[in-house]
Formats: C-alpha cells, sequence, structure tokens
C-alpha cells in the first residue's frame, strides 16, 4: 500500500507541476509603445508597471475599465461610493510614481482578457508597435496569444508576470485560490482555441 502511494505521488507530482508552469511564460524587456496591466490581482500588477514605467521602457501605461457590477450599480444607487476597480488602479500607478499624464483609460470597458485587450489596443497610437502585457503568472501564456489575435501578430507582445504575484507553479494545488485560477486559465485556453465562442465582442458584464 505504501508502495502504491508512493507511486500515485511520484505521477501526480510532475504532472501538476507541469500544468502550472506550462501556464507560465515571459519575455525579455524592450523599449515598447505602452505597458498594459490588465485588470484583477490589485496592487501587484500595477506596482510591476509602475516600476517598468519608471526604468523607462514605455512612456505610457494603459488601464482599462470594467463595467460595474449589479451590486456596485445598486450601491450607486444607495449613493454610497465604493471605488472601482481601474480607480484603484489609477492611484496605485499614481502613488507608484506613474504620473496622470501617462495614464490612458480607454472609453470602451473590457470584460475578461479578450475584451480588455481590445480595448487597450484600439487606443495605441501605433498599431504596430510592441507593448509590455503585465499579469499574473499563471495568466501569461494566455495573455500572450490572445494579444497576438487581437492585434493579427502586427504588434508583438512583451509579457512580463508582477514580482509580487504570489502564484507558484510548483505548489499550486495547495492553494485553493490558485486551483480555480490554474481551471479558469485552462478553460480561457480553450475558449481561445475554438475561437472564442464565449465572451467574443463587447459587453457590459463584470469581468473576472
Amino acid at each position: 500500500m505504501l508502495f502504491g502511494i508512493v507511486l500515485v505521488g511520484s505521477v501526480e507530482l510532475p504532472l501538476f507541476r507541469g500544468i502550472g508552469s506550462f501556464l507560465v511564460v515571459e519575455d525579455p524587456l524592450e523599449p515598447a509603445a505602452a505597458i498594459i496591466p490588465l485588470g484583477g490581482q490589485i496592487p501587484f500588477r500595477e506596482m510591476e508597471a509602475a516600476k517598468l514605467y519608471r526604468d523607462g521602457w514605455a512612456p505610457r501605461v494603459i488601464i482599462v475599465r470594467a463595467a460595474l457590477s449589479a451590486e456596485a450599480a445598486a450601491l450607486q444607487a444607495l449613493k454610497i461610493k465604493k471605488a472601482e476597480g481601474w480607480e484603484v488602479s489609477d492611484e496605485v500607478l499614481r502613488q507608484q510614481g506613474v504620473p496622470a499624464s501617462a495614464i490612458v483609460v480607454p472609453k470602451d470597458e473590457g470584460v475578461g482578457t479578450l475584451e480588455e485587450l481590445q480595448a487597450a489596443y484600439a487606443v495605441l497610437p501605433n498599431k504596430d508597435a510592441p507593448v509590455i502585457l503585465v499579469t499574473s503568472k499563471y495568466h501569461t501564456r494566455r495573455t500572450r496569444i490572445t494579444w497576438n489575435y487581437v492585434t493579427g501578430g502586427k504588434s508583438q507582445p512583451i509579457v512580463r508576470a508582477a514580482s509580487g504575484d504570489p502564484f507558484d507553479p510548483e505548489r499550486w494545488w495547495h492553494e485553493r485560490s490558485f486551483v480555480l485560477s490554474v481551471v479558469r486559465e485552462y478553460l480561457g485556453l480553450i475558449n481561445y482555441y475554438a475561437g472564442f465562442p464565449i465572451g467574443a465582442g463587447r459587453s457590459n458584464r463584470r469581468r473576472d
């Protein structure tokens, strides 16, 4: 019985590590037209974007608004102010040294990775220029291929993981939140390879 447990563990551990590691990619830095920290996991992505801005890799940072959730809309109706995600992102960027003049907020809202990147690409002054995409480690691979899809390969994605991101591809299955993130990423990859049957086009729903 002990041998069986050891055998199962020896098979599962490399498999789980491979599942987590496959999601993580990163590109070498080079000068770009903009830095785009994707929504979610505040403040880690914004802090990384601000550092890249301060280091001179791009002249602007683009953050995309998400539509109000039903809860946020109800709070607004009650005259109770709650900061939206993009407003917190904006505040973190400014606190970390990015001037207001360098922060671009598109008019289009983004729900999910596809629409968020569509909104960011729409405001790029040079559609062929490379951009730096900042996200969580587990989200890097899907971010890269989605940017290529959105731009038709015209704009080079330089994908960077937030250095403060706690995701560990060697132990992700020990944390419930990371398990959910990994499952969501693989579902997102399936959606991508199926041609985005789910979530294509603009929407007024809040992104996850």
